[in-house]
């Protein structure tokens, strides 16, 4: 099997294979961004950078749960005057790192799309769902009107493309998506992590130091795949599939149900190789099904699953 196999191309950007460093997983440092590429990720995704620089929470800041992790790191960032800065080291490289961005309404996104876009990188992510600082993220996400102002207002400063990340913590997930759509949005990336609350059973204490964070790993798996499979029935841009990707298999459930590619986080923690493991995985499963390019699965759940040889 040819290594175009695996390649992607959706909203302007072609990826070698559909594995995606996540966001806000390794820090705000392009280091790991630029190691993630190397050790076979088709693409990464920086840690949020907003309009100023934000010093987070402090510890503890991640704790591990069953089947997942529970994080609240309150979106530490170098702001995007100094992030810009740091850009500059990847002039010219043409390398396929996706920028994510946040900011409290749309005129603040676009400041930070507008400081950030002369340099080499290949598309905006919108956080539009951190589900643990307030007045960013989820409470800008959960509302489709101020979703489809921030699409346009970033979009009217840029022609890079932008997907939008948005939350599962909304009995409005559809109509956000089709709200970011309408509004000229690239692609949509769902989802981002879920609201939870770990406890220390020796101190009585939340075992955050913020108290709420977000919710990552195989623990949200099943939801993130609902989430995708209803939204690929909604929505005609690329959908990319994250919450719980660690294996090859959990990959391919997210091209069945509608997704092109895959963003992989919280497997980083304990093994950052993990994007060849699962790569090497999916062309395995894709011979053993006579399945000649990722595409022909992408959305095989919607149509009666894979015939005999293959997608159908």
């Amino acid at each position: 099997m040819s290594a175009d196999a695996i390649a992607v191309e959706m909203a302007g950007l072609r990826l070698a294979n559909p594995t995606i460093l996540a966001s806000g997983v390794h820090g705000s440092s392009l280091e790991r961004v630029l190691a993630a590429l190397k050790f076979g990720a088709g693409a990464a995704v920086t840690k949020s950078i907003g309009p100023v620089a934000r010093e987070g929470y402090p510890e503890p800041t991640l704790v591990e749960v069953e089947a997942g992790w529970v994080n609240a790191a309150g979106l530490p960032n170098p702001g995007a005057q100094r992030f810009s800065q740091e850009l500059a080291q990847v002039k010219g490289k043409g390398l396929p790192i996706v920028v994510s961005i946040f900011g409290g309404d749309e005129n603040e996104f676009a400041r930070v799309a507008k400081t950030l876009d002369g340099n080499d990188f290949g598309a905006y992510e919108l956080n539009l769902s951190c589900p643990h600082v307030s007045g960013v993220g989820t409470e800008v996400g959960h509302h489709p009107e101020l979703v489809s102002k921030v699409v346009k207002a970033v979009k009217a400063v840029s022609r890079k493309p932008v997907f939008a990340k948005l939350s599962p913590n909304t009995e409005r997930l559809v109509e956000v998506a089709r709200a970011a759509a309408d509004a000229g949005a690239d692609g949509i990336a769902a989802i981002n992590t879920l609201r939870a609350f770990p406890i220390d059973v020796e101190s009585g204490r939340a075992a955050l130091s913020n108290g709420y964070g977000g919710l990552s790993g195989g623990a949200i798996r099943p939801v993130a795949l609902r989430c995708v499979y209803d939204l690929s029935e909604e929505v005609d841009v690329p959908i990319v599939g994250c919450g719980g990707v660690g294996t090859w298999e959990d990959a391919v459930q997210f091209f069945l149900a509608g997704a092109e590619a895959v963003e992989v986080g919280s497997a980083t923690i304990k093994k950052f190789e993990v994007f060849n493991d699962i790569n090497l995985g999916i062309v395995e499963y894709m011979e053993r099904k006579g399945i000649g390019k990722l595409h022909d699965m992408v959305g095989a759940a919607h149509r009666g699953g894979l015939g005999r040889g293959g997608a159908r």
